[in-house]
């Protein structure tokens, strides 16, 4: 493997040396970037390109009369961060923040987890962000709804995702308590977590999804980790009366899932979204190629890498608990990946053999879910004291 990814480094660094060169005899007109449909913000000088999907599933609300509780939602771009139309017509922001903070998951540690991340997503919203990923088992979806309340940007005006996970044959009192916990009255995307427990389990949580949202309580329907037990994902398309409008991987340059990719978007038009899409585990950010392109941009390896996952039509969530690098994170609109760059990142690929995760899935629960206190009193002023 390390002589595999040595010969991999000196080809793309060769290939690196002689874009560098090449770029600077290009012509200016080569800089004119073509039109697409994909809305991205007014201030963004450099598009990601133009990924929408195709309308092929029904919108939601479709039960009631009026689109139900989601019909309130305004997403607008925001931040130089462009919006995708899902395969049910709904726009979604292509850019979000990860609220997992896996270290303060203990359950004595409630408290402090849910205080961190009503900062993080004030700080977040306060920066341009506009896309929250949670999920039930981060046990912090009550610290997330004080964060939304204070952060002073309208509800409708953010996209908020949660994941059911655990009894999946319980989903519809799992899909109540996100709704109490977060203080909303629907959720903009809700996944199953995790394609573990019984198919029929599995098919039933997707049932009480694809009811909540015929009745406009949820956006869009989403499936996360799936790619790893592929008899769930095929029960759920065989079945599913509402196929998936985004699935969500881990993705990164150095596991940059070509398959599941492929599988997803181009076979089933369905959005990809990518956790942990800067790999701190594996030296994604201390990866010399990366380093190169960061160099030559004056970015850093970060931001090459987010922007990178832009660029390939991707959604990333990246997390943070400093506000200084939640503002890092979202500032990648203001510079462009050469297509000679793409394909230098392209060529560090490991394929499986990157991934940071790689968990396998059966016929038993993922976890039993344990409700929890977080003690706040409401905040007008949070948004000026945010302490993370």
């Amino acid at each position: 493997m390390k002589a595999i990814y040595l010969s991999k480094l000196i080809a793309v660094s060769t290939l690196l040396f002689a874009m560098t060169f090449l770029s600077s005899c290009k012509d200016s007109e080569n800089s004119i970037e073509e039109p697409g449909t994909e809305i991205d913000g007014g201030e963004n000088e450099n598009p990601a390109g133009n990924f929408d999907h195709q309308v092929t599933q029904p919108a939601p609300g479709g039960n009631t009369s009026d689109g139900g509780p989601q019909a309130i939602s305004n997403i607008t771009p925001v931040s130089g961060v462009p919006l995708v139309r899902l395969n049910n017509g709904v726009m979604m922001p292509r850019f979000g923040l990860g609220t997992q903070v896996q270290n303060m998951e203990g359950a004595n540690q409630r408290q402090q987890l849910n205080e961190t991340v009503r900062g993080m997503i004030i700080s977040a919203l306060q920066s341009g962000y506009r896309h929250l990923d949670d999920a039930m088992f981060y046990y912090n979806e009550r610290g997330a709804g004080w964060g939304i309340k204070e952060s002073g940007i309208p509800r409708e005006e953010i996209w908020v995702t949660s994941k059911i996970s655990g009894d999946l044959a319980d989903a519809q009192n799992a899909f109540e308590g996100m709704l109490k916990r977060l203080q909303v009255d629907y959720i903009d995307l809700v996944y199953i977590h995790h394609p573990a427990g019984t198919l029929e389990d599995i098919l039933a949580c997707w049932r009480v999804m694809e009811n909540e949202y015929k009745a406009g309580r949820i956006r869009a329907l989403g499936i996360s980790n799936f790619d790893n037990r592929m008899e769930a994902f095929n029960y759920v398309m065989q079945n599913a009366e509402i196929k998936p409008q985004v699935a969500q991987i881990e993705c990164h340059p150095l596991a940059q899932r070509k398959e599941a990719r492929q599988l997803y978007a181009d076979n089933y038009d369905i959005q990809v979204e990518c956790w942990y899409p800067l790999n701190h585990n594996r030296g994604d950010v201390n990866n010399a190629i990366l380093r190169q392109i960061a160099t030559a941009h004056g970015k850093s390896v970060y931001q090459i890498i987010l922007r990178w996952h832009m660029q390939e039509g991707l959604c990333p969530v990246p997390g943070s608990t400093n506000p200084d690098h939640i503002l890092e994170n979202i500032s990648i609109f203001d510079f462009e990946l050469s297509d000679e760059e793409m394909s230098v990142i392209h060529a560090i690929d490991l394929g499986d053999a990157g991934r940071s995760f790689n968990i396998s899935y059966g016929n038993g629960n993922f976890g039993n879910f344990q409700d929890y206190t977080y003690d706040h009193t409401y905040t007008p002023t949070a948004i000026k004291s945010v302490q993370i």
